[in-house]
């Protein structure tokens, strides 16, 4: 049975570096704020409480984070990871506590729970990495039997210590009594004049508690946030990372390293995503989708066999497969395109049903409306649907056609099988398969003489 678990996520740093006005850890990875990150990483561990250590923009996170099922505690004075644990101290269970970090967004699962199974009353689990440069980490001490026995951080190390490569992520867990033991006991007096949390380490091998290390399957995986440079870097491991998922799904991509994903993308077999594409929130494309270079796609549903072409921006939009949109086309939330519908370039499109069929090919806007089957559009058609307080409907029948230059002036109902003539403006309902035309009579004035320009 899992025993009673608390994690603890420290996040009251101001974060300095990043020269922002923003808390740290509301700053987003993949459209995501990296606090959201760890806490849905958390919440896979299915603990019984979850608790965010606040300090810097406290409000600001309490705002943030209003919708999860969080516990805040404050930390008012800024003095170190040891400090900022124990203003949780009173909000813990009595089964395990997990230590984990707003600013370190892509913490695995999978290496918690490895960590989290070491850990009962002999035992307390520590997540260490072997760096190449372990330049501004502390280092893990061991003594001749190979235990971790100490940490010692990059400003109180000797020369020998910083010569040691396994380095202190600080995630750890151990029992809720243990922490409780600990945290009253550190001390300030070292470099930094902090408590560290860190410093738990030694009081584990004193009491001779075993600390149990383990080690992430990747080093990026415990990479904190300190600067913008080292956010931009964690923005790309996570999109390579995602990028290789979705090419081992049998995804084709046209380059791995100009693909953003921000939320989740599902795709069928035989999909092509080609450069500088950006997906956000939920976003599904169909078997055989084909999605060219430079698009935003937020919140859709593309079915298969659809193609969209390049500089599109669809946004809450469901295409039912066998479409063609683009390129630059701009579908806004509500439209719904049917089997074989077309949106082509330079249309706008907000609120529309599209007929299965029909087609909207160029310069055109087309908002609160149903189109039904095969409805041809015309360049440079608008429906108005605005009268500058309300908004109202457009309904265009089966197998209309719609001249170019045309403005359909809401609420209108264009009859089955109509047409409108080019440049007509459209008032009042059209009949089924009639011909509406609305055009000022063309003047003819032979021989006129054009304007000249006054000598001055």
């Amino acid at each position: 049975m899992q025993k009673e678990l608390d994690v603890v996520i420290l996040a009251a740093g101001k974060g300095t570096r990043m020269r922002s006005q923003m808390p740290k850890v509301l700053h987003t990875l993949a459209g995501k704020p990296m606090v959201a990150h760890v806490l849905e990483t958390a919440a896979g561990l299915r603990p019984e409480r979850t608790h965010v250590v606040i300090g810097h923009g406290a409000d600001q996170l309490r705002q943030a984070l209003a919708d999860e099922n969080v516990t805040f505690a404050v930390q008012e004075e800024q003095k170190g990871t040891g400090h900022a644990a124990a203003q949780a101290l009173s909000q813990l269970g009595s089964g395990t506590v997990l230590i984990l970090y707003g600013d370190v967004p892509l913490i695995q699962r999978e290496t918690l729970s490895a960590l989290l199974a070491h850990v009962d009353e002999q035992h307390m689990g520590l997540l260490t990495v072997t760096l190449d440069d372990p330049t501004g980490y502390g280092r893990i001490v061991r003594n001749d039997a190979g235990e971790a026995v100490a940490i010692v951080e990059q400003k109180d190390a000797s020369d020998a210590e910083r010569a040691i490569s396994e380095c202190n992520t600080g995630i750890m867990a151990m029992t809720s009594d243990q922490l409780k033991r600990w945290l009253p006991k550190l001390s300030a007096d070292n470099a930094q004049g902090e408590y560290y949390l860190t410093d738990v380490i030694a009081m584990a091998a004193a009491e001779g508690i075993k600390v149990c290390t383990e080690q992430p399957g990747r080093a990026v995986e415990v990479e904190g946030v300190n600067n913008r440079a080292q956010m931009a870097r964690l923005e790309r491991a996570y999109q390579t990372h995602l990028a290789n998922q979705l090419m081992e799904q049998g995804v084709a991509l046209a380059d791995p390293a100009r693909l953003d994903v921000r939320g989740s993308l599902t795709c069928g077999h035989d999909v092509f995503i080609d450069v500088g594409c950006i997906f956000e929130g939920k976003v599904e494309l169909g078997e055989g989708v084909r999605v060219g270079p430079y698009c935003v796609i937020k919140n859709s549903t593309i079915g298969a066999a659809s193609t969209v072409d390049s500089h599109s921006v669809i946004d809450h939009t469901v295409a039912a497969g066998h479409n063609q949109i683009g390129p630059y086309a701009r579908l806004r939330p509500g439209t719904r395109l049917a089997v074989n519908a077309k949106v082509g370039n330079f249309v706008e499109t907000k609120n529309a049903d599209v007929g299965e069929g029909s087609k909207i090919n160029h310069l055109s806007y087309v908002g609160d409306a149903r189109l039904g089957r095969n409805v041809n559009v015309g360049a440079g058609t608008i429906t108005c649907n605005y009268d500058g307080a309300n908004k109202h409907h457009t309904e265009i029948g089966d197998h209309v056609f719609v001249g170019s230059n045309s403005a359909l002036v809401a609420p209108v109902t264009i009859g089955r099988g109509a047409t409108v003539g080019a440049g007509s403006t459209i008032a009042k309902d059209v009949s089924e398969h009639a011909l509406a035309v609305t055009r000022s009579k063309q003047l003819e004035k032979a021989d006129w003489p054009r304007p000249v320009k006054t000598a001055k």
